[in-house]
């Protein structure tokens, strides 16, 4: 849950202002700068008051990260762009977000390029790479931490906390006040800040590593152990080993496939949604699953996805027994407990895959969607797909319209009729139920039963 910035003094709204890294957690925190004058102002990130919980195995206490963006100075389309650098501090613990907006006006904000000069004007920022430094940062965890010595640190490796040396390392021990806030304030540094450049309107592409053919999705193969299990780190390298990914850059082709631990991550993401625990990487391997493959470029920010699908020898097929059925009538979706799920409906005439067999649920029969061979938790009433069976208590005809027979058959006085989902009102204002497994246009007044 994040939490929103309340801003002590007006002039530290000018406070923060950076490009993004990677988000990390932390605990209480206040984020404050010192402004260029000799008074000190504070932008505070109100923590919830309760002690920093750390993990046992944890290296450190509180997780920090800029989230930093750069933008490369760049005339598009006639427009001229300024280079600028924008983003925001975010520290979390407990399971919660605290936030503070960074600005590069106040002077707190330094910026190096990758040659070591420093950079004067940011609206004139070249494309490339940086290191940005935050000075004067604090953080305010409550009376619940009061007096406590902590240690700060990043899940994202470009970021470094000033020591007391002036140097900079991974992590920082800090002193807290009797108020819970850092004795004396740091500096942040992070890293391998890209500049991305807008003029370039490139996409990212991708291709099969083997023979260089531009592919939009993409399929590897596996085996896992004996005993059926699989390392998400051998899924990662098998894709990383078939496929690739360019974008074009003045007129060269650059590579923006990601790295072993973004696809790991990518592959660890699938694995959740499909609901298939991971421990230590290793997990009980289905017969397949899709991955999603995702890029950001280094030159322009644009995003690309690659679908890979992974099949798995000596994988568990996991897939529950299904079939495809032909929704009759305009259907819902419900819950276990016959509640409407959202508003989305299937139309008549569609295909759905349900389970081979119908759930009942407050006495009425459902069928259970299934996607991608996995039960979903959404059902449809049966009525609208197999239909009720129902006895004519008169003669009946089959209506196309409210005035037009569909044939000359003449439907019996006891004769069983499956009719599908609820009445439809046709313009003369009486009720018809939709009857035959079809699309054609076939109706029997509701009466008639």
């Amino acid at each position: 849950m994040k939490k929103n910035l309340r801003i002590v003094s007006a002039a530290a709204a000018a406070l923060l202002a950076v490009a993004p890294v990677a988000p990390v957690a932390a605990s209480a925190v206040s984020v404050n700068a010192a402004a260029t004058t000799t008074n000190t102002v504070y932008t505070v990130i109100n923590a919830d008051g309760t002690a920093i919980n750390t993990p046992a195995d944890a290296k450190y206490d509180v997780d920090v990260t800029p989230n930093l963006t750069a933008i490369a100075a760049s005339t598009v389309n006639g427009q001229t762009i300024n280079g600028s650098i924008t983003g925001n501090i975010t520290a979390s613990y407990n399971g919660q977000s605290y936030t503070g907006t960074l600005d590069t006006k106040n002077g707190k904000v330094s910026v190096i390029d990758s040659k070591g000069r420093p950079v004067i004007h940011f609206g004139k920022l070249a494309k490339g790479l940086y290191t940005v430094t935050v000075k004067g940062v604090s953080f305010n965890f409550g009376t619940a931490n009061a007096n406590n010595t902590i240690t700060l640190g990043s899940k994202n490796s470009n970021v470094k906390f000033s020591t007391d040396e002036g140097s900079f390392a991974n992590t920082k021990k800090v002193e807290l006040n009797q108020d819970g806030t850092l004795k004396n304030p740091i500096s942040i540094k992070v890293s391998n800040v890209n500049a991305l450049d807008l003029s370039n309107t490139s996409g990212i592409n991708f291709y099969n590593a083997s023979n260089g053919s531009q592919v939009t999705k993409g399929s590897v193969n596996v085996t896992a152990s004996v005993n059926g299990r699989l390392n998400v780190s051998t899924v990662a390298s098998e894709i990383l080993k078939n496929f690739a990914a360019y974008q074009v850059s003045n007129g060269k082709a650059v590579s923006q496939m990601p790295d072993q631990k973004a696809v790991v991550a990518d592959v660890n993401a699938a694995l959740k949604a499909a609901n298939i625990p991971v421990d230590n990487g290793w997990f009980a391997a289905p017969t397949s699953f899709s991955v999603n493959v995702k890029v950001t470029s280094s030159i322009n920010g644009v995003d690309a996805t690659l679908p890979v699908t992974v099949n798995v020898a000596n994988g568990k097929d996991t897939t529950v027994p299904r079939q495809s059925k032909t929704i009759m009538h305009n259907a819902y979706f419900y819950d276990k407990n016959a509640k409407r799920v959202g508003t989305d409906k299937l139309t008549r005439y569609k295909s759905v895959t349900v389970a081979m067999n119908t759930t009942t649920i407050k006495g009425k029969a459902y069928y259970e969607v299934i996607e991608n061979g996995k039960a979903t938790g959404k059902f449809i009433n049966a009525d609208n797909i197999t239909g009720t069976k129902r006895t004519l208590k008169h003669n009946a005809y089959v209506y196309k319209t409210s005035k037009k027979r569909a044939n000359k058959v003449t439907l019996k006085k006891g004769t069983e009729v499956i009719t599908y989902g609820g009445t439809y009102t046709f313009k003369n204002g009486k009720q018809y139920y939709k009857i035959g497994d079809n699309t054609e246009k076939t109706y029997v007044k509701a009466s008639n039963f």
